[in-house]
């Protein structure tokens, strides 16, 4: 995969992701005073794993066409733990 595809890919995820987290602050809002805590736990936890995945996409859009494979363990270690926590969080409140 060339760093043009890999960037798109990693966008095309980081919006989607966006949009779950999105879903799920939406829920929160619906769910009883007990509920909304556990929801917001989550959602600065999403937040979080979401706002360093983009960290790792920054690097790699900034990076050469040479160097930007020296990033790419960083962004699949932090898009694997963001998919992780994702479907995590849907299989409990989803």
């Amino acid at each position: 995969m060339d760093k043009e595809t890999y960037e798109k890919k990693l966008q095309a995820q980081l919006d989607q992701w966006q949009a779950e987290i999105d879903k799920l602050q939406a829920q929160a809002r619906e769910a009883t005073a007990e509920m909304q805590g556990k929801y917001q736990d989550q959602i600065r936890d999403l937040r979080a794993r979401r706002d360093e995945m983009e960290a790792e996409y920054r690097k790699i859009e900034a990076a050469s066409a040479e160097a930007w494979q020296d990033f790419k363990t960083g962004a699949d270690k932090a898009w694997d733990e963001m998919a992780s926590a994702m479907k995590s969080a849907w299989s409990r409140f989803g």
